[in-house]
């Protein structure tokens, strides 16, 4: 039962990877050179699914709020802000080398693979390398077993600007976009009318120097985050993390995630973060096992306070009703934007004996409507076909045109993009402007008015 089930989960998961790169979600990068490790590129597709989440996280959690701005912050930052946040000497992974053939992989996750019972988050070094070498783990590349000592390896990616002397122009690529927020506490709170309690967002890309192999798009090297930096009374932080907790998962199931297919886990002491005193997981359940979807942190006052210190600049709070000056304590709720593109596509992907369909929630379905003429051979349908589709397109967008192959052909390629409605022209509509409207996950047709489309649509996608 268990192979069987594993069998299953793997007929899964490269059935969505194909699915993903057959239809213009997401092609692996660089794919004509041989592609890169752990870099994935977002389609025609996959891009307008991508930014349908950003924009539908910008309106829930910072257009309809009134305790929240956003800000856009270089990727780019001054090297001693990784320093202040504890980001150089605490940002790291525990990396293996075969020498037999150079692969490199993480440790933790070739001792996981490969024995189930032993858990390995937190253990130093030395030990990760005694049990390899006990358990006389193979290389998943090339099956030796033969390897180097594991190594603390930082996440950051290191480059360098300008033309002056390597050592004094190194930067970092940003291994989280947090920062560039706490940075603009201060601006933010001199140039706005917020007051505590109230959030700061931002949404970009971020970029980790790490090793996981064969997951698609859950971790990758270069990603794009969703987040906000909630500033709090200390005394407030439980009743804010609770709350906080609420709206994600609200959230996630609003966009249509399975609810069965997710779950909460904390973090144990040992694998929290530097900066957290507590920190909560909305986990997935994807096809390789339960991974990390969003992530909400209590990061106390640990950034305000070590940037303050390191800056020389004060970065506290001053109450504009009571005088009171302190360094306020932060709930920051992260979500992977990447990473949940991927995840909604696998929650989506559903199959029968006939037809394969992305049952996606029609608000980020990247198309919301097809239009097809019955017969691509027949002049009048295209022409009325073409009308209605300029007729839709000025007020419901994307909408596509189609008239390529037989009827059948085009609904199955709607259904795999995870379009929500076919409007098929026919010989009817010639003579009552009535079009037969298909819908994505019943497959079942009616008759509507040309003159009542967009109303439908809309009162369907909204």
């Amino acid at each position: 039962m268990i192979y069987k089930r594993d069998y299953i989960m793997d007929n899964l998961f490269n059935e969505v990877v194909a699915l993903a790169k057959r239809r213009g979600f997401i092609f692996p990068s660089s794919d004509i050179y041989g592609g890169l490790a752990n870099t994935w590129d977002f389609g025609p597709y996959g891009t307008l699914l991508k930014n349908n989440l950003r924009d539908l996280w910008w309106q829930n959690f910072i257009l309809e709020r009134d305790d929240m701005v956003g800000v856009d912050a270089s990727i780019f930052l001054n090297p001693k802000v990784w320093e202040a946040s504890g980001h150089v000497s605490n940002f790291t992974d525990a990396l293996i080398d075969c020498k037999n053939c150079k692969y490199r992989t993480r440790a933790d996750h070739l001792i996981e693979e490969n024995l189930k019972d032993i858990k390995v988050e937190g253990l130093p070094v030395e030990e990760l390398t005694k049990i390899i070498k006990e358990n006389k783990l193979k290389c998943p590349k090339c099956g030796a077993i033969d390897f180097t000592q594991v190594r603390r390896f930082n996440l950051l990616f290191e480059t360098h600007v300008g033309i002056v002397e390597e050592s004094k122009s190194k930067v970092y690529l940003r291994g989280e976009i947090a920062q560039g927020i706490f940075l603009n506490f201060k601006n933010v709170t001199d140039t706005t009318r917020v007051k505590i309690p109230f959030g700061i967002a931002q949404q970009g890309k971020a970029f980790r120097n790490e090793i996981t192999l064969g997951q698609l798009v859950h971790r990758t090297l270069e990603f794009d985050l969703m987040e906000f930096e909630y500033f709090i009374r200390p005394e407030k932080w439980e009743d804010t993390y609770e709350y906080w907790k609420e709206k994600m998962w609200q959230w996630a199931k609003n966009l249509g995630i399975k609810e069965k297919n997710l779950r909460w886990r904390e973090h144990e002491e040992f694998e929290r973060s530097h900066y957290s005193k507590k920190t909560m997981d909305i986990e997935y359940n994807y096809p390789f096992g339960w991974k990390e979807m969003f992530g909400i942190a209590y990061r106390t006052d640990f950034d305000l306070k070590n940037h303050s210190k390191h800056s020389g600049k004060d970065l506290s709070y001053m109450d504009p009703d009571t005088g009171e000056k302190y360094v306020p304590h932060v709930i920051e709720p992260t979500f992977g934007l990447s990473r949940l593109a991927g995840i909604v596509l696998f929650d989506a992907y559903s199959k029968d004996k006939d037809r394969t369909v992305l049952k996606l929630n029609p608000k980020i379905a990247p198309v919301k409507a097809a239009v097809f003429p019955l017969l691509a051979n027949k002049k009048e349908l295209v022409d009325k076909a073409k009308k209605v589709h300029e007729k839709l397109k000025e007020k419901i967008f994307p909408i596509q045109f189609d008239n390529r192959g037989n009827i059948g052909k085009r609904y199955y390629y709607q259904d795999e993009i995870g379009t929500p409605f076919c409007v098929t022209i026919d010989f009817d509509t010639l003579k009552d402007d009535t079009v037969t409207v298909r819908d994505r996950d019943t497959a079942k047709q009616e008759r509507i008015k040309i003159e009542a489309l967009v109303d439908y649509i809309r009162s369907k996608i909204s």
